[in-house]
């Protein structure tokens, strides 16, 4: 799907990859809608790019995540397409951590439920137009996962599996459903300490922008190619080779 004189609503979009992508999105004609938890950052994003619409919610919370369906159906009913970016990670031990089962909790609600709920919600006003289009983010560690993410890559495999379902479901529809998977990428998610080989925001959505103009319903990104090649014929190595990146000092 060409993105362009859209609407479209992206979560987690007030930093990294969200705003990067709200930011090339709107020099291609689109209107672009963003929710984050936090108010200041929304307004941070904003004050960047004044064309931005806002929404504070917080998407690990069913209620609040209805009331931004709500909104979008009484303020934006011509929405196209809804971008499921939002996502936390916990980096952390799951035998050592006291408050675990908190945390899993959190990013199960957040990059699973989440998604799930807004995609339920919206789907009568997106199946209401001639082309319209679901967009889940995930990760090439839904191939091999990393063992510092004991939570994160399960939620993003879970996604990536639902998504292909829901592809067969919705093939007779007008909307589209479409998986983009990103590498490490240079974004506050890394809280400062991303992996060497993590390449920048701008070249990452770049990337995205041309899988979808060339319709493409699963797009890889960078190196995610090779880890998808390289899990198939050696899923071993994959997974110890993933699990060899440094993070930068």
């Amino acid at each position: 799907m060409k993105l362009l004189n859209k609407t479209v609503l992206i979560t987690g979009g007030s930093s990294g990859i969200g705003l990067e992508l709200s930011q090339q999105l709107l020099r291609r004609n689109n209107k672009v809608i963003i929710c984050g938890r936090s108010k200041q950052k929304l307004l941070e994003a904003q004050k960047q790019l004044p064309e931005l619409k806002i929404f504070q919610c917080d998407l690990s919370d069913k209620n609040q995540t209805a009331d931004l369906a709500d909104w979008i159906k009484e303020k934006h009913p011509e929405l196209d397409v809804l971008i499921n970016n939002a996502a936390i990670v916990h980096k952390t031990s799951f035998i050592e951590e006291e408050n675990i089962l908190e945390k899993v909790e959190q990013e199960i609600e957040t990059n699973f439920l989440a998604p799930i709920r807004l995609i339920k919600l919206l789907y009568p006003i997106l199946n209401k137009l001639n082309t319209s289009a679901i967009i889940n983010i995930t990760t090439g560690l839904i191939y091999a996962p990393r063992a510092d993410y004991p939570f994160y890559n399960a939620t993003k495999a879970a996604l990536h599996s639902f998504t292909q379902t829901l592809r067969m479901q919705l093939n007779m529809t007008n909307i589209e459903v479409i998986e983009v998977m990103f590498p490490a990428v240079k974004t506050p998610w890394h809280k400062g300490n991303p992996p060497k080989i993590a390449i920048s925001s701008q070249k990452a959505v770049v990337d995205m922008i041309q899988g979808l103009d060339k319709n493409k319903s699963e797009i890889r990104i960078a190196r995610v190619k090779l880890l998808y090649t390289i899990s198939r014929i050696a899923p071993k190595f994959a997974l110890k080779k993933i699990n060899s990146l440094r993070e930068e000092n």
